[in-house]
């Protein structure tokens, strides 16, 4: 969350607090998804609910990169979200006084662990971690085999790199290149400018231990940055004068129908991929491979793994709506329907008597914790002024894969980008 959004709203508290959600007599369940693969899921779950129960329950999904735009708005109506998402510590305390503390609920006690959590200064629970995602580089498993490969054949970058050059080399015999568009219109760009920038901040800031927000970054492994950049771009079909009208949807339906052999996503795509009604690739046909970068000793790296969706229960609510959405999260994660969808959409959680996963991407990373390799942790959730600073790295990005500009500039809008909005982002200017 950006303190901008919390510098609008928290203005508006007072009035919040006197005509806003409190004036709500009867009370209701509306939750801001964050999620939009996952809108449909919610929609239906909240059909049910309502069914079950007569409460009504309202989700409403904010479009790819508008959340934090959407919410500010959201929160500042009479009929506001009861619920809805934190991605992470910074995010938390730009929040206020808006979280309701979840210590001693119902809901929390259906924690199985308390390491998805985010917690206030007196050890309040504000936020709760409802999934354990991971994301690295989903592979067709099948195409690999008619291009002459296994998974067990890569290992590190240079592996990556030498199968993928020869697979794009005879994509006119095999039917079929290397990686999907990485596409980087708004609904695709967060793949990259976010979850790609993990890896030269991870080598950066987790090398030396570094686990908070830094007020600057080195830059000094955005070389590996570059390496996989430069694969994934000249490697596909797609025209890297192109990116900046390639979208997310293009990329799916490119892997999705066997265009592509690599696709840079996470373990959230397993239930579009696999729809009969969509894709309906097998399976056992997918995995999930870590994004080999040429990071030193990457070949004990296993998949990037975290969360970035934490559940907040707004505090400005009427005590008879915050109650009402206890009621319902406790039914989500208790009952057969919540379960069974949790499961499905986001596979792997952190509740009490939760149905394993059939998600074949997380089994994947179970498998790489097995042989003994680590995680990759999520460093890019350290970004200050994280929407503004994305759109300084993909704006840069853009001209670069175009010819129109420099690996310099991509440099610049890392490190100087950073420095700049954290001094923003912490009123040190």
């Amino acid at each position: 969350m950006l303190k901008k959004m919390i510098s609008f709203v928290l203005a508006s508290v007072l009035m919040l607090t006197m005509c806003g959600c409190s004036r709500q007599k009867e009370g209701y369940v509306y939750y801001l998804n964050f999620k939009p693969e996952a809108d449909t899921a919610w929609q239906e779950l909240a059909r049910t609910y309502t069914e079950k129960t007569g409460v009504p329950v309202k989700v409403v999904t904010a479009a790819s990169n508008t959340y934090d735009d959407t919410l500010s708005a959201q929160l500042n109506k009479s009929y506001c979200p009861t619920l809805f998402i934190c991605n992470n510590a910074q995010g938390l305390e730009d929040l206020g006084n808006y979280p309701y503390d979840l210590s001693n609920t119902a809901l929390s006690d259906q924690l199985e662990n308390y390491e998805y959590c985010l917690w206030g200064k007196n050890g309040e629970l504000f936020g709760m971690g409802f999934c354990y995602e991971a994301f690295g580089i989903i592979t067709n498993k099948a195409l690999l085999a008619q291009a002459g490969y296994s998974v067990e054949d890569i290992n590190n970058f240079e592996d990556l790199k030498n199968i993928a050059e020869d697979i794009h080399a005879r994509s006119g015999e095999l039917g079929f290149d290397a990686f999907t568009s990485s596409g980087l219109d708004s609904s695709s760009s967060w793949r990259f400018s976010g979850h790609l920038s993990n890896m030269p901040l991870y080598y950066e800031l987790f090398e030396t231990d570094l686990t908070t927000q830094p007020p600057e970054i080195t830059g000094n492994k955005l070389n590996l940055y570059k390496n996989i950049w430069d694969l994934y771009i000249n490697n596909s079909s797609t025209s890297k004068t192109s990116l900046t009208s390639a979208t997310g949807n293009q990329a799916e339906e490119e892997f999705g129908s066997g265009k592509a052999v690599f696709f840079q996503n996470g373990t959230w795509e397993y239930a579009s991929l696999t729809d009969p009604a969509k894709y309906g690739i097998a399976p056992e046909d997918l995995t999930m491979i870590p994004i080999y970068c040429g990071g030193d000793y990457e070949e004990n790296a296993a998949l990037c793994c975290g969360t970035e969706n934490y559940w907040v229960v707004n505090s400005k609510a009427s005590q008879k709506s915050i109650d009402a959405t206890l009621d319902f999260l406790l039914w989500v994660v208790t009952s057969d329907e919540g379960k069974t969808m949790l499961s499905k959409e986001f596979g792997v959680t952190p509740f009490k008597d939760s149905i394993p996963t059939d998600n074949v991407f997380f089994n994947a990373e179970k498998e790489y914790e097995e042989q003994g390799k680590h995680p990759v942790q999520w460093a890019f959730c350290m970004t200050p002024n994280t929407d503004v600073w994305r759109e300084g790295v993909t704006s840069a990005l853009s001209e670069y894969s175009a010819g129109i500009g420099t690996w310099e500039a991509v440099e610049n809008a890392f490190v100087s980008g950073w420095r700049f909005q954290y001094k923003l982002e912490h009123g040190t200017m």
